[in-house]
């Protein structure tokens, strides 16, 4: 499985790495895609990222997935993003795995891509969504849209994700190596 992660300066630094080392763990090829224009990426809490790829050079044509972590501006500099936004199109097109938590999954609604979903996202800002159901689940799954209300579930949305790709038993495995239950 291919799978990219997009970092956008501003972005929730647990919302992206909890799920980027839960997908590596279940065996994906993961890499992070910087959208800033530079190799690191500053998130929300000032903590310094350096992404595998630039989004202006990467290819992303053997994309199975994409993910989206969330934080008020690196939700606005994801929205900001015409590439990420043709990207999140593309995928959303072909079927693939599109997953965003916290206030990234505004990304989405405002895109148009929610109107027939179950959605969730941080509290506050379900007006964006647009979406046809709001979850009263803190992750939602519907089809192959992932969606999560924030940084306290940043964990169960990895695991989300991983159950997506491989199977709820590869997912019930690796939550029990990585907590013991």
């Amino acid at each position: 499985m291919k799978i990219y992660m997009f970092l956008a300066d501003g972005f929730e630094e647990t919302e992206a790495i909890a799920p980027l080392d839960l997908v590596l763990r279940a065996g994906a090829d993961i890499k992070t895609v910087s959208v800033s224009g530079n190799e690191t990426v500053c998130g929300a809490h000032n903590i310094i990222v350096k992404a595998d790829l630039l989004l202006e050079s990467a290819d992303l044509s053997d994309c199975d997935g994409l993910i989206l972590p969330g934080g008020g501006l690196g939700t606005e500099n994801l929205f900001a993003s015409e590439r990420v936004k043709a990207e999140v199109k593309k995928a959303y097109d072909a079927g693939k795995l599109i997953c965003a938590i916290c206030a990234a999954p505004t990304v989405l609604g405002r895109m148009g891509l929610l109107k027939d979903k179950t959605a969730i996202c941080y509290p506050g800002m379900e007006d964006m969504l647009f979406c046809k159901t709001l979850s009263d689940t803190p992750v939602a799954r519907d089809g192959n849209i992932i969606t999560a209300c924030g940084m306290g579930v940043s964990y169960d949305f990895g695991l989300e994700i991983v159950d997506y790709l491989y199977g709820t038993e590869k997912a019930s495995a690796l939550k029990k190596t990585t907590c013991g239950k």
